[in-house]
């Protein structure tokens, strides 16, 4: 059912793609089943925004070694010696998949709050905690750049993107969820989405009206 107050409004979208890093894929310290899965349907998303020059932000976890910032449901388990999002590794970076081109994450300037520019309206924020605006200038950088809607993929649906999609919500963003482009997705969390108002679409439908869109 149509709403005029939370219905999608593509011409004003961003991605927000949350922790789509390499040690939450296949075979890393801290996989995510589904994640490597569903890159293919991410990477549509980040090529159909990037062709329609609208706002993406990669939001990134980072765990310094002894787990000083890590969640306290993750700190014992660093402190025990687990290597997962550690600042400067390989694992920490962002999946290729999701890049136009290979970059290096700024670590130091990413854990000190600032936003590193990878694109032209492409960014990385570090987030410390499951939400992507909790402690960040993710809001801030979205309202500069007058977004309304927000179109949420990435890992994991119960942590992250639920907790992200709740804060958004909350600051009366529009949300999208691209029910195919998020790992972890079970029927009634979706269901408790709609209830607030989320609408979940396929990432080739989300791509489709991000083109219409251009059209108007």
């Amino acid at each position: 059912m149509e709403d005029g107050h939370t219905d999608p409004q593509f011409p004003d979208a961003a991605l927000i793609t949350i922790d789509v890093q390499r040690d939450v894929l296949d075979g890393g310290p801290l996989e995510i089943p589904g994640t490597s899965e569903a890159l293919g349907r991410m990477r549509l998303l980040a090529q159909g925004f990037r062709e329609a020059e609208r706002p993406i932000v990669h939001i990134v976890r980072l765990y310094q070694p002894g787990g000083a910032n890590a969640d306290l449901c993750r700190r014992g388990a660093i402190e025990g010696g687990m290597a997962a999002l550690t600042p400067g590794s390989e694992g920490s970076q962002i999946a290729a998949e999701l890049l136009l081109e290979p970059v290096a994450l700024d670590h130091q300037s990413l854990l000190g709050g600032s936003i590193q520019q990878i694109g032209s309206d492409e960014a990385v924020i570090y987030k410390p905690r499951w939400g992507a605006f909790y402690e960040t200038t993710l809001e801030g950088y979205l309202r500069e750049r007058q977004v309304t809607t927000l179109v949420i993929c990435g890992a994991n649906f119960p942590n992250c993107p639920r907790t992200s999609i709740y804060e958004a919500s909350e600051r009366d963003f529009r949300v999208v969820m691209a029910r195919d482009a998020v790992s972890g997705l079970y029927p009634r969390g979706e269901e408790e989405l709609a209830g607030i108002g989320v609408q979940p679409m396929a990432s080739r439908e989300i791509v489709r009206q991000l083109d219409l869109s251009l059209d108007r």
